[in-house]
């Protein structure tokens, strides 16, 4: 089925221009804070390894809080805990701006930050069936992934330029500037319906999403594989530049332009995906990415061109875009506005809990057998993933899942 509205009729929604104009911005100060952040961290230490705490420090808060913001968010009214995660982040990058040239500071700002990033993602992922009609999903998701990641390309370069001629304290200023500007845009979405009055529970939420996601078959299945899939691209992600060098020998140069390869498949992917359907309940847009990006990884593995690397690159970027907007398109379809933010917050723990497993141990087997093994593995696990997918989670068995998820209404009054 395709889609019923062009791209520009999607826009012809104020609260859709709105919300897209207020993720979009944040992401733009996302990326200068990103790189500004790991320089000046490097710059002050000269140590790998700080740098890498610095990183640890911004996936730690999603692990020591993800199901508790999760909860939050189904607990309060959305638009709400977005502005407000995004003022507390504008606060930090001001002090950031003001007090960076501190590593104690700097690991304090990128825990906070994250904070207030575990707080954000899973209220913007809930909020967006309310901004747009269900057959749009596709489309929206579609234009909200490709404009971040199209951000990323564009503005990475100019990040690291900006920190050289400029210094980072003015990274630090725009990334404030842009949350600040996304809280103004969110204050003209229109507010949710209030929810029920009820008595906070909260281990009681967290429990309750956990039974929900063991019960259901959907929910069951896509966190095995988002296990195995995170299991596979933590360490095949952090590693390419070793892949780079080791096995491709090339340099920096053209380590960049592999970069660059995934992040255009994963920007055109969505643009391509949204013109072909509105109905994302398909197993093969669903599972089949991951099919794809394990076969990619097995080619990387097997083949020393670089120009075969950059083919095939470019197709897993399309293959992870085109995978994370038909799963969230599925979840936000299937699962209770009620329940959102504890499924979308309890996927984000999963992934960088695996991430970061897989992270570890992919750097011990590249050292001990090599950077091939590792592609090798990680490929395996993706064509797993996907295979385990497809078994659990065919054509029929998908809707009458998706279907059963969809009339859950025990527990906590609805929004």
């Amino acid at each position: 089925m395709r889609s019923t509205r062009t791209l520009r009729q999607l826009f012809g929604s104020r609260d859709f221009r709105r919300l897209f104009a207020a993720h979009t911005i944040s992401r733009w100060g996302d990326t200068f804070n990103a790189v500004a952040l790991v320089i000046v961290v490097f710059q002050l230490t000269g140590s790998g390894l700080r740098v890498a705490g610095t990183v640890a420090l911004e996936i730690a808060p999603v692990l020591l809080l993800g199901f508790f913001a999760g909860a939050f968010v189904d607990r309060h009214p959305r638009r709400r805990v977005m502005i407000a995660a995004d003022l507390g982040r504008a606060a930090v990058a001001i002090g950031l701006a003001a007090f960076g040239d501190s590593l104690a500071v700097l690991y304090v700002a990128a825990f906070a930050l994250s904070v207030g990033t575990v707080f954000f993602n899973p209220a913007a992922a809930s909020v967006l069936p309310s901004v747009v009609e269900p057959d749009e999903l596709v489309g929206a998701n579609s234009a909200l992934w490709s404009a971040a990641v199209i951000s990323q390309i564009v503005l990475a370069p100019l990040a690291g330029a900006l920190v050289v001629v400029a210094g980072a304290e003015a990274a630090f200023a725009l990334n404030a500037i842009s949350f600040l500007f996304s809280a103004v845009f969110l204050t003209r979405l229109p507010a949710a319906p209030a929810a029920a009055p009820v008595a906070h529970r909260r281990f009681g939420d967290v429990a309750e999403g956990l039974r929900i996601i063991r019960d259901s078959r959907l929910l069951a299945t896509l966190a095995s594989v988002q296990v195995l899939a995170a299991l596979s691209a933590g360490a095949t992600s952090a590693l390419l530049v070793v892949l780079a060098e080791s096995h491709l020998q090339v340099g920096p140069a053209r380590y960049g332009l592999l970069i660059a390869a995934i992040g255009v498949g994963a920007g055109l992917g969505p643009l391509v995906l949204r013109r072909l359907l509105v109905d994302p309940l398909r197993p093969a847009l669903l599972f089949g990415p991951y099919l794809l990006r394990g076969g990619v990884d097995l080619t990387l593995a097997a083949s020393s061109s670089f120009g075969i690397a950059v083919v095939a690159l470019g197709a897993y970027g399309v293959g992870t875009s085109t995978g994370m907007v038909t799963y969230n398109s599925v979840l936000q379809s299937t699962v209770p506005d009620r329940l959102r933010g504890r499924i979308f917050a309890f996927y984000d723990v999963v992934w960088q809990a695996a991430r970061l497993l897989s992270i570890g141990i992919g750097g011990v087997l590249a050292d001990a057998i090599g950077i091939r093994a590792v592609y090798v593995l990680g490929g395996f696990l993706l064509l797993a993933a996907g295979s385990l997918g497809l078994a659990r989670l065919p054509r029929t068995r998908l809707r009458e899942a998706a279907q059963s998820l969809a009339g859950v209404t025990d527990g906590i009054g609805t929004r």
